[in-house]
């Protein structure tokens, strides 16, 4: 089980590293088909539209989903980009009222939530690759994300066997201490200072501060990947399911791999064009 998650952990960093390097058209293609598996994901666990896995509700979300991502790698307006996430919700409304009652609101409600959850908050990483040094600050959604992750294990296993540990969410996740949740936003943001320094702070940027920018991003970002881990850790115990799916060996589903990058993305992105001013 630990091989057959750790070679898939790889394959899945490479690809992910490839795509962001190569960006543009290919990136773009790659998010896009992470979103169609999570949101097949959640339609698989929120069943909007019964047991089938296609009809009208989650067609019209494809159909939405691929429409946004072309206009995402055609045009890059953000306004277009609004203008289908729009749309497809009243196409969603119109599916409920001329299919009313067979289509409940709690399922449109649904198929929106799918929609938006990882769709369009995973399209960030697209749009943070296309700012500029974005080929660079992209890298700040990985630090944020897995960097809180691993130092939030190794201080919750540290302090647990000397000073002992404070639940943060004792109903949610038993395992996740206060104690880890500071050492996750401390440790990333100090890989992120470490990358500005050494690695961002190589090139010409004409940002100043860079390191201690990066630094306040990757705290925000590592406080907000706790939060999309317990979020996506919540609608699992709601719904009394271990994984999202299975397409990812040993880890699960795309939302059980990605769960804290789909709120680090969109943070990245508006913290990159506030904090660094490089759009």
């Amino acid at each position: 089980m630990f091989i057959t998650r750790l070679l898939s952990g790889i394959v899945l960093l490479l690809l992910s590293f490839g795509f962001i390097y190569l960006g543009g058209y290919p990136l773009t293609a790659f998010v896009c088909l992470l979103a169609f598996q999570a949101f097949f994901e959640i339609q698989r666990v929120l069943k909007f539209g019964g047991d089938k896995k296609f009809n009208a509700l989650s067609v019209w979300g494809y159909i939405g989903i691929a429409a946004y991502y072309v206009l995402l790698a055609v045009f890059k307006r953000p306004e277009l980009l609004v203008m289908t996430a729009v749309l497809t919700m009243i196409g969603f409304l119109v599916i409920y009222v001329f299919s009313f009652p067979k289509v409940s609101f709690e399922e449109v409600a649904g198929a929106l939530f799918g929609f938006l959850y990882a769709p369009i908050m995973l399209s960030f990483m697209v749009l943070t690759r296309g700012l500029n040094h974005g080929i660079y600050i992209v890298w700040m959604i990985y630090i944020s994300a897995w960097g809180s992750d691993t130092h939030t294990y190794c201080v919750g296993m540290l302090t647990g066997k000397t000073i002992g540990n404070h639940k943060m969410t004792p109903k949610l996740s038993p395992k996740k201490s206060i104690e880890g949740a500071v050492g996750g936003i401390l440790g990333a943001a100090l890989l992120a200072w470490l990358y500005g320094k050494f690695v961002m702070g190589r090139i010409e940027t004409g940002i100043p501060d860079i390191e201690w920018m990066l630094a306040i991003m990757g705290a925000c970002g590592a406080f907000m990947a706790m939060i999309g881990d317990l979020a996506a850790s919540a609608i699992k115990r709601n719904k009394d399911i271990k994984d999202y799916g299975h397409c990812i060996p040993g880890h699960g589903g795309i939302l059980d791999r990605f769960d804290s990058m789909i709120f680090t993305a969109p943070l990245t992105y508006f913290l990159a064009t506030l904090l660094l001013n490089v759009l």
